[in-house]
């Protein structure tokens, strides 16, 4: 390929990223599909592409849609063992941000409500909400027919919307929560934590990536419990951790989130979900292949001193 057509692809990759990432919720597998994108682009007829953007995103959306209907990804998420991958705020697979359902799309709430979507109703809900095609683009785009485009968003919308409890926080709101848990946490008082958190309160966790299914906490005494073994410092968990924790406050998919460090590697990641000012779901992820990319971006910026002095 000549320069210019290079340059015409890598103009888009951030979008065509984005929309990977918000229909398979892996950094990693959003940019295989862009990179396979790009393998296609290569080795395409330019001359009877007339509007590449919408080329591109025509051939992102259906690899990613065959990789949500592979065998593969179905036995992983079918088991339970499976949260999306957390990025950081600002990193640009997060993609456009510039209204509510943008920003919405890409939270972890979110991310997970679209699971139990179709992969053409996913793919319809993101195109629509995230990129505001129109739904006779969508037709184009899935090969199907305008009205259906507009069935599948209807049933979409309705599914996330009976799933919605949180609102936006901002980032000044998002650090008072997150340094008002961990010193609730790492105190080990646990009637200070458990007042933090609403009556239905739940958490879920990977396991770190060990365990087969997602581990879960049912109600806000057994979350505070673990909120509170997991943060409390010990020798032992430096022992275990290979060196000496940071723990930050930081926004994680739009929602206020614990990020823990050890020697500029991020091993650990506990999102907050609140709702009416207390936090109603804990999400954490610790698991080393889904933290790659935000231990990437990490290395590339500054923030905010830990919220411990030391472990």
């Amino acid at each position: 390929m000549d320069t210019a057509t290079v340059e015409r692809f890598e103009a888009s990759r951030d979008r065509l990223a984005s929309l990977a990432y918000r229909l398979l919720g892996s950094a990693a597998d959003a940019e295989d599909a862009v990179q396979d994108a790009f393998l296609r682009w290569q080795a395409a007829d330019h001359d009877h592409i007339e509007v590449p953007e919408a080329w591109l995103t025509k051939v992102v959306t259906n690899l990613s849609l065959d990789r949500l209907r592979s065998a593969k990804a179905r036995r992983e998420r079918a088991v339970g063992a499976w949260l999306p991958e957390p990025l950081l705020d600002g990193d640009p697979m997060l993609g456009p941000a510039d209204t509510f359902e943008q920003r919405e799309s890409v939270t972890l709430a979110v991310l997970m409500l679209l699971e139990r979507l179709s992969p053409v109703e996913r793919a319809v809900y993101v195109l629509r909400e995230a990129f505001s095609y129109s739904h006779a683009e969508i037709a184009g785009i899935l090969d199907i027919t305008e009205s259906a485009s507009q069935q599948h968003a209807h049933r979409a919308r309705r599914h996330v919307a009976a799933g919605r409890n949180s609102g936006e926080v901002d980032r000044a709101a998002a650090r008072r929560i997150v340094e008002a848990f961990f010193a609730a946490s790492s105190s080990g008082h646990t009637e200070r934590l458990v007042a933090l958190l609403t009556d239905d309160a739940t958490a879920l966790s990977d396991g770190a990536g060990l365990a087969e299914k997602l581990l879960q906490y049912p109600n806000r005494e057994r979350v505070a419990a673990v909120a509170r073994a997991l943060f409390k410092p010990s020798t032992a968990k430096r022992r275990l951790l290979g060196g000496s924790l940071a723990v930050h406050a930081g926004v994680v998919n739009g929602s206020p989130a614990m990020i823990a460090v050890v020697d500029d590697r991020v091993v650990g990641v506990v999102a907050l979900e609140v709702r009416d000012g207390r936090i109603a779901m804990l999400r954490g992820m610790a698991a080393p292949s889904r933290l790659g990319r935000i231990t990437e971006q990490w290395r590339r910026r500054g923030h905010d001193d830990s919220l411990i002095d030391s472990w």
